[in-house]
């Protein structure tokens, strides 16, 4: 049976299996099953195997949606061969669904001492829900937009519904908590003293407790299962201190569980040589994997050469480098079209990201057709090439212009993967050549339609060509693998 329908065929059949609800959720153990793969610690592993984490979704907090919607939502990522999907904590009234972690009394203010049960009920369904189809899970605990409420005449106001603005909570006062009624500044000036709170900043216990309670309530769920990443903020500039608070509270939380957890934080510079990222990368010690999301605001060659500054920077103490927001879709106010974000992908993939995910509409593809047939053909791949034995190798391709493509190898250069940009500029040639003694043998040479999520070819050289040229004008990629005598 042809390799790609067998494996096709065995997918379908286990994909089915769990989501018909025949499989149970993963074993629980003393040590998680998800955690940096031993031999080779840039990507993630799945109880012992290593796994590479691709995928995408309609929106950032898919636990706030109906149960009606989620389910589609999650079976079309599992029918894409996507595997994780971004969860922030999130609360913003954007669908007009979204429901607050506090009960609401019946004089229309929150306790912050008493829970929601529809919110957790959610949260715990989206868990159970993911479980089930082996979709890891990567939290944001924290939103600094959540607090926000951005006017046209008067913006950045709280956010007039939530219950942490004093005006709608029974615990506390605007004077008791030391917060205004507006913050003049954009939120990325972190200048909300909701994230100053801890004992090394403004250790505004009045505020804290409430916000620990919230951590331990969300660890009550999250730490039964063993498919969750922990990532503090969503694009933070906040202090050092707020951030390693929190994750050493979930560290804490977890050994006292009996569990062992993977945690990091996500800052906003776009530069990922900007010294903030380096509180994260040079800390193993408590960061346990690298996000690099906003690199995904770069470009081109800016956006292969600052992901290759981080995997050099690290190489001391490789950690999985995960990207859980690409951005880039047509019309959106960034200017990022849908072909910036399929290169994006493909170039993080060939870097060696261990985790890349779509951002949601209209920012990024969400899980639409288009990142759909992307994610299909990273699985077609990966069903002909171990990825984590491969290392960006730009270095053995001549006559290449920039951006043109995309090279990774392994080792011994008996796998080659190279990846071509779609044709934008009627003049490139996209026509390169390998500068690499290859080994003498016979070779396999594939070729990938990303846009469509399919094949095009195999063919056997022997010796194999020294050039390359793509067999469309669409995203490709050429796979070169000997083969034994």
């Amino acid at each position: 049976m042809n390799r790609t329908i067998k494996h096709g065929v065995f997918d379908w059949l286990f994909r089915s299996i769990v989501c018909l609800g025949f499989f149970a959720p993963p074993a629980f153990s003393d040590e998680p099953s998800l955690r940096p793969w031993g031999k080779n610690p840039w990507y993630w592993s799945l109880g012992g195997e290593p796994v590479l984490l691709l995928g995408g979704s309609d929106d950032d907090n898919l636990f706030q949606w109906p149960k009606e919607k989620l389910i589609p939502q999650l079976d079309r990522i599992v029918a894409a061969g996507g595997n994780v999907i971004r969860n922030t904590m999130s609360d913003r009234q954007d669908g007009g669904f979204e429901v607050y972690p506090f009960r609401q009394l019946d004089n229309g203010k929150y306790d912050l001492e008493q829970w929601n049960p529809e919110y957790w009920g959610r949260f715990e369904t989206l868990l159970r829900e993911t479980a089930q189809r082996r979709i890891v899970v990567q939290i944001e605990v924290w939103d600094r937009f959540d607090l926000t409420d951005v006017r046209k005449n008067d913006p950045y106001r709280w956010e007039k519904k939530h219950p942490y603005n004093p005006r709608n909570n029974v615990n506390y006062t605007f004077e008791e908590s030391g917060f205004e009624t507006r913050y003049p500044d954009h939120p990325g000036a972190n200048k909300q003293p909701f994230f100053f709170t801890t004992p090394l900043q403004k250790n505004n216990q009045t505020v804290l407790k409430y916000q620990a309670k919230f951590v331990d309530k969300l660890l009550s769920h999250s730490l039964k299962y063993d498919h969750v990443l922990y990532c503090i903020d969503n694009e933070t500039k906040a202090e050092k201190e707020w951030a390693e608070h929190w994750a050493r509270q979930i560290k804490a939380r977890a050994r006292e569980a009996n569990r062992t957890v993977m945690v990091t934080e996500m800052w906003d510079d776009w530069d990922l040589k900007a010294e903030r990222h380096r509180r994260t990368f040079d800390h193993p010690e408590l960061y346990d994997y690298v996000d690099v999301s906003q690199n995904n605001q770069n470009q081109g060659e800016k956006h292969w050469d600052n992901f290759l500054f981080v995997r050099r920077y690290l190489a001391d103490h490789p950690r999985p480098m995960n990207t859980t927001k690409t951005y880039g879709a047509d019309g959106n106010k960034f200017g990022h079209s849908d072909q910036d974000a399929i290169e994006r992908f493909w170039r993080h993939l060939l870097a060696g990201a261990a985790s890349i995910r779509f951002h949601r509409p209209d920012s990024g593809l969400g899980i639409n057709d288009k990142a759909f047939a992307c994610i299909r053909a990273a699985r077609l791949l990966e069903n002909e090439v171990r990825v984590w034995d491969l290392a960006p190798a730009n270095e053995l391709m001549r006559f290449r212009s920039d951006n043109e493509a995309y090279l990774a190898a392994n080792k011994d250069r008996t796998t080659l993967v190279v990846y071509f940009p779609a044709e934008t500029k009627p003049s490139l040639d996209r026509d390169i050549a390998l500068n690499v003694d290859l080994p003498a043998g016979r070779y396999r040479r594939i070729w990938i339609d990303i846009d469509r999520g399919n094949r095009l070819g195999e063919f056997d050289e022997a010796p194999v060509s020294s050039r390359l040229h793509p067999p469309g004008k669409g995203n490709m990629v050429a796979i070169l693998v000997a083969t034994p005598e």
